[in-house]
């Protein structure tokens, strides 16, 4: 995708150790960045302040997400000091193009999100959930299948979820006890879907789930549904046919595994699933 300064961009990096070779000061223009590194360590200087990110590699990697807000036009370098290899999601959009997001939204959460995009490197960290890593391995490995403006389309997609979800997890912990409960429920609730989906390949009942949420089943059940859409089935259900897609896309998992995957028995009742959710036969799929 070509990186310009009106866009949202979103790009991936893996096997370099540095984002370029060219260590001399870059010009950079106003933009929020928004970074998920799964491996290795970056070091960059914008205007005098040293940032320095570290995931580290191999089985000792700690993932995290890095957020960064770039008020006025300024100077970047790279420092290349690492020879881990990267594995890193880029997500940059322009502060005019956040501004337009804006103009129709109102209230706490978007006042919270103002008061982060009109401080020059302001900056945030935290270590992503399940859903947060899915979906950068989603932008890493998109389906082969996609080209063109689909594709584009694709990797906005994805993009824009990890963007909410980082916004959200910043404006919750900047607010503290001053959240809303609302607001508070729902980072409640979004670290129990992080649950259900590192444990998609475990048979989940809805009192395991209760049990993890501190909850009775019927207040997350309700609870679940008002904040997702969805009900904590429907939910698991279209998971792990997603992850049964992802797997046939790009690894050419036969489809009677990929039907196990997905917790089908027969491949008919899982052809049929997949057909309603996605429009097309696993074997379309499979590479």
């Amino acid at each position: 995708m070509r990186y310009t300064s009106h866009e949202l961009f979103v790009g991936a990096l893996e096997n370099a150790t540095n984002c370029t070779s060219d260590t001399g000061e870059q010009e950079i223009w106003p933009k929020f960045m928004l970074m998920v590194l799964l491996q290795g360590a970056q070091r960059f200087v914008i205007d005098g302040v040293d940032f320095r990110l570290d995931a580290g590699r191999g089985d000792a990697c700690a993932p995290l997400v890095f957020l960064l807000n770039v008020a006025r036009h300024g100077k970047l370098r790279f420092l290349d000091d690492s020879d881990v290899p990267l594995r890193k999601v880029m997500i940059s959009a322009p502060l005019p193009w956040l501004e337009r997001q804006f103009e129709t939204q109102d209230g706490m959460r978007a006042s919270a999100l103002r008061g982060f995009f009109r401080e020059h490197l302001a900056h945030f960290s935290f270590e992503p959930g399940q859903h947060i890593l899915q979906l950068a391995h989603k932008i890493m490995y998109p389906p082969p299948a996609l080209e063109g403006e689909l594709s584009a389309l694709y990797l906005k997609a994805q993009a824009l979820d990890i963007m909410w979800q980082s916004c959200l997890t910043m404006v919750a912990e900047r607010e503290g006890r001053r959240q809303a409960p609302a607001l508070m429920s729902l980072r409640h609730y979004e670290r129990i879907r992080d649950f259900i989906m590192a444990n998609l390949d475990r048979e989940l009942t809805i009192d395991l789930i209760a049990r993890e949420a501190g909850s009775s089943a019927s207040t997350v059940q309700r609870r679940f549904k008002e904040h997702f859409g969805t009900t904590v089935f429907d939910f698991i259900r279209r998971e792990r046919l997603e992850a049964a897609r992802a797997a046939l896309a790009s690894d050419g998992i036969p489809v009677s595994h990929a039907a196990h995957l997905a917790g089908y028995n027969n491949i008919s009742s899982f052809t049929t699933a997949f057909r309603k959710a996605y429009g097309v036969t696993p074997k379309r799929v499979r590479v």
